[in-house]
C-alpha cells in the first residue's frame, strides 16, 4: 500500500501527485436524519407591548363620485359665465363686491330745522348703482337709524330699480328725506337730488325742502336693447306712477316726468303743489 493510501481515502483528493488539490466530494444528505434544531425561542417580555399607531384609512373615491363632482363644477362655471357674459352682470359685482358707486356718511346730529332738527342723518352722496340697495340696507343697519331720522342725499340719479326699492326701505323704517350736504357740525348747505334720486327721496315719510336744492326730473327710459320701444316706456310709466301715488306724490308729477328727456328742475312751488316736498324750511 502507498503512503497516499495509508493516510485513508480522504487524502487522496487533498493532493494528487500529478496535479493541483482537488476538493472533496459533499457527503450525501441521510433522507432518515432529523433536521437540526431551530434556536429556542426567546422568553415572553413580562412589560405590555407598545401600542401601535393606528393606519390611516385609505379613502378611495368611487368613480361615479369623481364624474359627479367634475360634473357639478362644469355646470356651476358654465352658470357663473353666463351670469358674467350679460352686459349688466359685471356693473352689479363691480357695485356690490368692488367699489360702490355711493359713499355713506354718518351725521350725528343734524343741524336742520323743523322736525329733523337734532336728529341722526346718513348722507348719501353719488350715482345710484345696480347693487345700490343691498348696500344701502347694509348702511342704515350699520347706522342704527330709527323713525325719525334722517336721509340725506346728493346724487345725478342712476339705476331706477333700485331707486325704488331704495324709497321703499326709507319709507318701512319710517325715516324723513332731504336734499343737501353736511358739514362737520352737521349743518346743511343746498345740493341737488336728480333722476331717480327723486324716488329716493319720495320714499320720506316726511320730505325736507331745503333752500337752494334742486329736484330734477326727466323721461326715463332703458339701456337694454328692446323690440317695443313705446311699450316699454309706458310699461316705465306705469310703474313710476303706482310707486308715487304710494308714497303720497301727485300724478303730476310723473306728468311732468314725461314732458321731456333733458333734466328739468322743480321750482318750490312746483315741488310742494305735487306734494314732493312736504315741509318746506324757510330761508333764515
Amino acid at each position: 500500500m502507498s503512503v497516499g493510501d495509508g493516510q485513508g481515502g480522504e487524502n487522496r483528493f487533498r493532493r494528487s501527485p500529478t496535479g493541483p488539490s482537488v476538493t472533496p466530494p459533499r457527503k450525501p444528505i441521510d433522507p432518515f436524519s432529523s433536521p437540526p434544531s431551530a434556536p429556542p425561542s426567546p422568553p415572553p417580555s413580562p412589560w405590555p407591548s407598545p401600542p401601535q399607531p393606528p393606519q390611516a384609512a385609505r379613502s378611495k373615491w368611487p368613480i361615479g363620485s369623481i364624474v359627479i363632482f367634475v360634473l357639478l363644477l362644469a355646470s356651476i362655471g358654465i352658470q357663473a359665465w353666463r351670469d358674467l357674459s350679460r352686459p349688466d352682470a359685471w356693473d352689479f359685482w363691480k357695485d356690490q363686491y368692488v367699489s360702490s358707486s355711493l359713499t355713506a356718511t354718518l351725521v350725528p346730529k343734524l343741524e336742520l330745522d323743523g322736525a329733523a332738527r337734532g336728529h341722526r342723518a346718513l348722507f348719501i352722496k353719488g350715482e345710484i348703482g345696480p347693487a345700490a340697495a343691498r348696500w344701502f340696507r347694509e348702511r342704515l343697519d350699520e347706522a342704527q337709524l330709527v323713525a325719525g331720522d334722517a336721509i340725506l342725499m346728493s346724487s345725478p340719479g342712476g339705476d331706477l330699480n333700485q331707486a325704488a326699492i331704495m324709497g321703499e326701505i326709507i319709507r318701512s323704517r319710517g325715516l324723513v328725506t332731504a336734499v343737501g350736504t353736511a358739514d362737520a357740525a352737521g349743518r346743511v348747505k343746498p345740493s341737488y337730488c336728480a333722476s331717480a334720486c327723486v324716488l329716493v327721496y319720495a320714499g320720506g315719510n316726511t320730505r325736507f325742502g331745503v333752500p337752494g336744492s334742486g329736484l330734477g326730473v326727466h323721461r326715463f327710459t332703458t339701456t337694454k336693447t328692446i323690440d317695443d320701444p313705446l311699450a316699454e316706456a309706458q310699461k316705465i310709466s306705469g310703474a313710476v306712477l303706482g310707486y308715487m301715488t304710494k308714497m303720497g306724490v301727485s300724478s303730476s308729477l310723473v306728468q311732468a316726468m314725461s314732458e321731456t328727456k333733458e333734466i328739468r328742475w322743480l321750482a318750490p312751488k312746483e315741488a310742494l303743489a305735487m306734494n314732493l316736498v312736504t315741509d318746506p324750511i324757510a330761508k333764515r
